[in-house]
């Protein structure tokens, strides 16, 4: 259940408590399967590997990291030096402990507790060579433009911001079909969520149960990183998802997919924007 309205004054307070409360749940799930995990699988999207590159030599900063599963797996792609960033510090205190059991020293691998809008103080190095952003982090800032900035900051001379998300278009849609539109594309208001459990543990029982998310456009997006003076390199739609956001989506190939008979539409994009 969800409605929108003003942004509450704790909607930040709201969404930390939200996300600490999830961590142990997070951990001890199927779904992020950190036995899996640290026998060696790789957590990345293959469209991401592909549009990063190599990244052997060079530093990351991973905004928005959780518990850290996709910055370490950069680490093991070669990345010189992965730092991730959270708001949440259970979620910064299992990645650190989770890079320990890795092998990675912080000077390899370092995790820093911080809200997003304020990473350019928290974290150890001014700058890095890729910015990277993983795949349901933009919804909980209400400021997009503030978060471009912030982000195009860290970025180091010749590197890029790299961004993975859900499309926008698929929060208009209805959730059975995925193809009526029943909600405003251009909703500007806070959406506060009411409901426990989480996206790896349905069942899970939780108290901590109200989020307060935002939508933007794919244009707002777009043009806010332009702003910041990067200049876009490239913005891919996929027509895959990874989770059922609509009940019609079927698993195929380790995504989920609108059924072969139905026409595609967007369900996430990615992008790459670079720093003269």
């Amino acid at each position: 259940m969800h409605r929108s309205i003003p942004a509450p004054a704790d909607w930040r307070e709201a969404n930390r408590d939200h996300w600490d409360e999830r961590v142990p749940v997070h951990v001890a799930s199927d779904f992020y399967d950190l036995d899996g995990f640290r026998a060696g699988r790789d957590v990345l999207r293959d469209f991401e590997i592909a549009e990063v590159g190599d990244v052997r030599d060079k530093s990351l900063l991973h905004l928005q990291c959780h518990i850290g599963l996709d910055t370490l797996s950069w680490a093991r792609r070669g990345a010189a030096r992965v730092v991730g960033l959270d708001f949440s510090v259970p979620a910064v205190a299992t990645a650190g402990r989770l890079a320990a059991e890795l092998g990675y020293g912080p000077e390899r691998a370092a995790f820093v507790a911080s809200d997003v809008y304020e990473a350019a103080a928290a974290v150890p190095e001014p700058s890095y060579d890729i910015v990277y952003t993983g795949v349901g982090a933009l919804c909980w800032l209400p400021d997009i433009r503030r978060w471009a900035e912030t982000a195009a900051s860290l970025v180091a001379p010749g590197g890029f911001l790299y961004l993975a998300e859900f499309h926008p278009l698929t929060d208009a849609l209805d959730s059975e079909t995925g193809s009526r539109i029943v909600h405003d594309y251009f909703a500007r208001d806070a959406q506060v969520y009411e409901y426990s459990g989480t996206y790896a543990d349905e069942d899970a029982n939780t108290h901590h149960n109200r989020s307060v998310q935002w939508q933007h456009p794919l244009g707002e997006v777009v043009s806010a990183l332009a702003a910041a003076g990067l200049r876009i390199e490239f913005l891919n739609e996929h027509d895959v998802s990874l989770f059922r956001q609509f009940e019609a989506l079927e698993q195929r190939d380790g995504y989920f997919r609108l059924p072969a008979d139905r026409p595609r539409i967007p369900l996430m994009y990615s992008l790459r924007a670079a720093k003269a």
